[in-house]
């Protein structure tokens, strides 16, 4: 998994992106401060949760595009991420876990 973090941009204090090698998608989170707990982060946004949900860097990008101000090279950097995983592969638990929650 990779996982590249920058400041928030519109109240978010925090914008990541990155690749999920077990579910096969990237990823992006935002968080903001939560208005109801000092101290505390709610997340706004989150999407690469579930199996190959987001397939390229560009849709993640998309997404997080709005709240943070990204790097030129953020899509070859998180394509190069992808790519150092291809050879990897679930554990027996991991693999277990998947049939479980994404049945085919």
């Amino acid at each position: 998994m990779s996982r590249h973090t920058f400041t928030g941009l519109r109240g978010a204090t925090s914008v990541a992106i990155g690749w999920d090698r077990p579910l096969e998608t990237f990823f992006v989170q935002v968080l903001r401060p939560d208005p109801e707990e000092v101290g505390e982060e709610e997340t706004v946004v989150w999407r690469g949760t579930d199996l190959r949900e987001l397939s390229t860097a560009a849709e993640a990008i998309a997404i997080a595009r709005p709240w943070a101000i990204l790097p030129a090279d953020l899509a070859a950097t998180l394509e190069t991420d992808r790519l150092k995983t291809l050879g990897l592969s679930d554990g027996e638990y991991q693999a277990e876990m998947k049939r479980r929650l994404f049945p085919d």
